[in-house]
């Protein structure tokens, strides 16, 4: 059985999938060395201005993600993380799909994220899901893609 649950991202749970996440990609980065890592800002996944969940399957935390806002009813996905184990199984579109209606019950409008063509995985779920390429919005030195959303209020 797969639930979500929000957390704080200072929760021991949500720290150590967040490490697992950042040593992935910092292994799986096309310039290890470039990869850059920043641990979230826990008032920024804190409702109003965000949530952050995880994703337990059979009662084990198996994956992680957030929405924080931007302002103007945008808000980011960010850290959409599921372990190795998890993955394959719908889990990344379950969540996807969850962070969405919880975004829109946070008044946003607009989802954005961006991502990195290696994580060619993360960008069939982002398009198959009606995400669109958008010109970048961010600096983030980890990105080559940005996506965004609209968001209708249908709950």
């Amino acid at each position: 059985m797969t639930t979500f649950r929000s957390v704080p991202v200072t929760d021991a749970t949500a720290h150590a999938l967040l490490t697992e996440y950042f040593a992935f990609r910092a292994s799986t980065f096309p310039n290890p060395s470039g990869y850059v890592t920043t641990f979230p800002s826990p008032a920024a996944f804190t409702e109003p201005e965000g949530v952050f969940l995880l994703v337990d399957l059979d009662g084990a935390a198996a994956g992680c993600g957030g929405i924080r806002s931007l302002g103007n009813g945008r808000f980011e996905v960010k850290h959409l993380w599921l372990r190795p184990e998890a993955q394959g199984r719908g889990l990344g579109r379950a969540l996807l799909g969850e962070l969405e209606r919880r975004a829109r019950l946070l008044g946003a409008t607009e989802l954005v994220l961006d991502t990195n063509a290696s994580l060619a995985a993360a960008g069939g779920l982002y398009r198959s899901s009606g995400y669109v390429d958008i010109e970048p919005y961010n600096d983030n030195p980890n990105a080559t893609n940005w996506f965004a959303k609209r968001l209708d209020q249908t709950l």
